[in-house]
């Protein structure tokens, strides 16, 4: 073999070796860890970098979003409460009246639409970051999947606290200081946390000791049959208040029940759900007039307490929605409430 054959073997040899080794150190890691999602357009600023855990996906976060679009109440009110308005270009989906402390910031922000907006007036707005409360602005019928958005360049968060089985408080403040990370707002979202905290505690103190929970009936909707909560956040605010949810036995987090079961479980009290076309007044008369209740306890008393449902998502309203439930279940030991 001449020298120039052996040039040109050690050459090639040397190349092949060269890519095995990066195959294999690119298939290093751990097995069952999910990449970091990030969009296709994301270029490095050289600011340190944010990995958040979001819904079995990991999102890494190189800056912070500047262009935000927030879909569901409880979401907006999230970034409003920690002062990041200046960052959204878009708003959607109301459930109630925004909270009238955030009012001023809220009507700075473009509203896309009373509900999900279409995938075309989503992007008009050019935006990179979707807030989302439910999992369900992130279908093909909506505005498309996570993957479909991160393509877009457009980072994607869901609460998590408001898509999972059962959900604590502990989870809401836990989507609350990823939201900080994201934008770099830790101090803030931290204050925010420790101020719920703060006001939950109190309530509770207020509440004191309770030997035997209140029985409670969570009334959504419906005639023939009753939708109610069974393993959901407002089951949550409800034990934390000092009550129990007569059908938190019940696996899923909404379900329908009959008015004879209602009967049989007899609750002390009936959380009336307020939102949509039905009022509570005519909710109110729906139950009263139902001769099938007429020996439950809560109807003879006609010991109702109503929430809003923007207080019964998963957002900052959770000591406002535990100070209603609490004084309507323990009012004279709540009288100090605000």
């Amino acid at each position: 073999m001449n020298v120039s054959l052996k040039l040109r073997t050690s050459l090639i040899l040397g190349i092949v070796g060269a890519a095995l080794i990066f195959l294999m150190s690119a298939c290093a890691g751990n097995p069952g860890e999910t990449a970091a999602i990030s969009p296709s357009s994301q270029e490095s600023t050289g600011e340190e970098q944010v990995i958040i855990e979001n819904m079995g996906e990991k999102l890494m976060f190189t800056e912070p979003p500047k262009r935000a679009v927030t879909l569901n109440q409880h979401a907006t009110e999230v970034m409003l409460a920690l002062g990041l308005e200046q960052y959204m270009v878009g708003t959607a989906y109301l459930d109630d009246q925004i909270l009238p402390e955030y009012k001023k910031q809220y009507d700075s922000i473009p509203v896309l639409s009373e509900e999900y907006p279409s995938q075309e007036v989503f992007y008009s707005a050019n935006p990179d970051f979707a807030y989302a409360g439910w999992t369900s602005a992130f279908t093909e019928k909506t505005l498309g999947s996570r993957a479909e958005l991160a393509e877009q360049g457009v980072y994607t968060y869901v609460q998590e606290s408001s898509n999972k089985p059962s959900p604590s408080l502990e989870n809401v403040y836990q989507d609350i200081l990823n939201i900080g990370r994201i934008f770099r707002v830790e101090e803030r979202s931290q204050a925010l946390v420790d101020e719920m905290q703060r006001e939950v505690e109190q309530i509770q103190d207020s509440i004191g000791t309770v030997s035997e929970p209140i029985k409670v009936f969570v009334y959504d909707s419906g005639e023939d049959t009753a939708f109610t909560a069974a393993n959901t956040y407002l089951t949550s605010l409800i034990n934390v208040a000092g009550g129990k949810n007569i059908f938190d036995d019940i696996e899923k987090s909404w379900a329908t029940v009959s008015w004879e079961e209602i009967v049989n479980r007899n609750p002390d009290v009936i959380v009336i759900v307020d939102y949509g076309s039905t009022s509570v007044e005519e909710k109110k008369a729906l139950l009263l007039g139902k001769a099938a209740l007429a020996d439950v306890t809560a109807i003879k008393n006609k010991h109702f307490v109503v929430l809003p449902l923007s207080a019964a998502a998963e957002g900052i309203r959770a000591p406002m929605a535990l100070s209603t439930l609490a004084s309507g279940f323990y009012p004279d030991k709540t009288k100090e409430i605000k």
